[in-house]
């Protein structure tokens, strides 16, 4: 980015990165498990709501924090804000 941006509006992208993906994380955390008898096809063999029961959603927890950890780093970058280096 041209320049230095104001410290307000990387906390306003922060957080709009925040909600986004606190949105992705109730979907798949009360969405799918209030709809679990109705999602009734088989994924990789197995019924979706019992495959997600399982494992999908960990494997989107996981996703979800990989997600916020690369964007924000970026996000740091692009502000030159973050740690120091040295110890």
């Amino acid at each position: 980015m041209p320049g230095r941006m104001s410290p307000q509006q990387y906390w306003v992208q922060t957080r709009r990165l925040t909600a986004v993906l606190l949105l992705a994380w109730f979907v798949v955390t009360f969405v799918v498990t209030y709809f679990a008898r109705e999602l009734r096809f088989s994924f990789l063999g197995w019924p979706f709501s019992f495959y997600m029961a399982a494992q999908g959603s960990l494997l989107i927890y996981l996703l979800i924090v990989y997600c916020y950890a690369n964007w924000q780093r970026r996000r740091d970058i692009d502000f030159d804000v973050g740690e120091a280096d040295g110890d």
